[in-house]
């Protein structure tokens, strides 16, 4: 039985989840208490102005080939099971769970109580049950805190227990290696093992609320959100390191979320109380409020390098990974939304970084492309976001989120086809990857070029502008943005070898046509003919 306590516990004890024997159990500590636990066992240092710099060894990011699913048979049918969703035996998650509890058996262990969904009508309690204060931490900076004379009541819906020093045997478990990430939903109980990177704790939850809202008529996305002067909502969709955190944290308008959205029949709500926001180049003058926001007392930085003897960060040295991240509150950032709510979006931007360098940095879309580019979600997988990526790699991920998806993918393309219909919404499609040529020859689009033609998007400035049509995407792209340079809006007049340009624009198209072969028995022809052609 846990007698050893600090922090304010609930009444829905850990013993009633298995545990037992633990040394000392640690509830819902504040930020300072949990730093001064990180600091003196020795799990993480204070930057010289006072972030939290950890390391997650050996995983430095998402390990998408350990991640399953163990379901009831009454939801198997739901499950969009596959490379994505690999099913797990409900006994190998059995003997699992119970070594698991075993492991913590005389260990410390932390305890955050949280909730997700900033929509009280969709609100789901959370518990974070971690070996290491700094997940804690994590864990308390990216969910959405519960006011301390709630904690006491607080009961979860879905719990997740982390024990990063604690490996699989895949022989005898099941796995695939050491880490593991399962979700049970039936036991509504999340298993992490094996693996340190923290974005593990925070796309559990992420995966969990795709399954349980769509089928509440909500549109779940992987997307950031904000909200400007006159209150229009505007929508980033977009896979890590594509921009959507830089892109939504814009000075003039207020930050909803940095993520991860539902959409619903009175408007969006964010999922999360925070941001992880990759750090790799970042600086003040092109991302003035994320940087602001990393040198808090709080913020958590992940593999982030430092001087020893300044502690000061250094954002440019990759040596540990390119996925470098930041944790933090989002009211670390000055203009936010403190309901985490808006008003259905007026314009939506699905962000590509296209490691061809042929698409164009801006267009509008039909809703028929809408649908298109959605189910396409073509982009490129960025260096170190996931295990064993050391470079851009060509990649369709689903709705700009295939990895956290556990229905198949028309239920959400579909919801979004509704959403758009009803409310008339306005998108387009950015690239802020590669123009001039592809990886490794052309540039990135820079940073202040994407937030111009977004900025002028959102004021109405390319409502009525001439455009033209891309031969190849078939998207309309418009003539002039200003503060752009207008040779950017043509990708072909970039290449320095145009005809290179068709050919790898070409290449590009058959892919985009090879993919959405997945895709043709779901949607209308209408959006299969949207999509792009090969020019003869």
């Amino acid at each position: 039985m846990t007698v050893n306590k600090m922090g304010m516990p609930s009444s829905y004890g850990v013993e009633r989840q298995g545990f037992r024997n633990l040394n000392m159990s640690y509830w819902n500590l504040t930020t300072p208490a949990l730093i001064e636990r990180i600091v003196s066992r020795r799990e993480g240092i204070i930057a010289h102005e006072g972030a939290l710099i950890v390391r997650t060894g050996s995983h430095t990011g998402r390990a998408p080939n350990d991640k399953f699913v163990v379901c009831c048979q009454e939801d198997h049918d739901q499950i969009w099971w596959g490379k994505i969703n690999k099913e797990f035996p409900p006994e190998n998650f059995n003997r699992l769970h119970n070594l698991m509890l075993s492991y913590f058996q005389g260990r410390d262990v932390f305890i955050q109580d949280t909730t997700a969904c900033a929509h009280p009508d969709y609100r789901l309690p959370i518990r974070v049950i971690t070996e290491t204060s700094w997940h804690n931490l994590f864990a308390r900076n990216l969910f959405i805190r519960v006011a301390p004379g709630e904690l006491a009541d607080h009961v979860p819906e879905f719990t997740i227990i982390h024990a990063p020093s604690f490996h699989a045997d895949p022989d005898v478990d099941g796995t695939n290696s050491e880490a593991f990430v399962i979700l049970n939903l039936e036991k509504r109980l999340i298993l992490i093992g094996g693996t340190s990177y923290a974005g593990e704790i925070k796309k559990s939850i992420f995966t969990t609320l795709n399954y349980l809202l769509p089928q509440k008529g909500i549109l779940s996305m992987h997307c950031s959100a904000n909200i400007g002067k006159g209150g229009d909502t505007a929508l980033f969709f977009g896979l890590s390191g594509t921009g959507k955190t830089t892109l939504s944290s814009d000075p003039e308008r207020s930050l909803i979320g940095d993520d991860e959205h539902g959409w619903g029949d009175d408007g969006v709500f964010n999922f999360e109380g925070g941001c992880y926001a990759k750090t790799i180049n970042l600086s003040a003058e092109d991302e003035p409020l994320i940087w602001k926001a990393t040198r808090r007392f709080g913020a958590v930085l992940e593999n982030v390098t430092i001087d020893q003897y300044t502690r000061r960060v250094n954002f440019n040295d990759n040596s540990l990974t390119e996925n470098t991240r930041a944790a933090y509150p989002i009211g670390f950032l000055d203009n936010i939304v403190p309901s985490g709510r808006g008003g259905h979006p007026i314009n939506l931007f699905f962000l590509t970084a296209d490691a061809f360098g042929v698409m164009p940095p801006i267009a509008s879309l039909t809703p028929d492309q809408a649908m298109y580019y959605f189910l396409s979600g073509y982009t490129s997988k960025l260096a170190g976001t996931e295990a064993g990526v050391q470079e851009p790699q060509t990649t369709f991920s689903t709705c700009f989120g295939a990895p956290f998806l556990p229905l198949h993918p028309s239920v959400y393309a579909n919801l979004l086809g509704e959403k758009l219909a009803q409310h008339k919404s306005k998108v387009w499609l950015v690239n802020t990857g590669w123009t001039g040529g592809a990886y490794g020859v052309g540039s990135r689009v820079r940073i202040p070029h994407t937030r111009a033609m977004i900025r002028a998007a959102l004021e109405g400035r390319l409502d009525n502008v001439s455009m033209h049509i891309d031969p190849f995407f078939g998207i309309a792209v418009p003539d002039h943005v200003p503060g752009v340079p207008d040779e950017i809006l043509y990708p072909r007049n970039t290449w320095a070898d145009p005809e290179a340009y068709d050919r790898q624009a070409s290449l590009l198209v058959t892919k985009f046509q090879e993919n959405f072969s997945h895709f043709t028995n779901s949607v209308t022809r209408a959006v299969i003919d949207s999509g792009p052609r090969i020019q003869s």
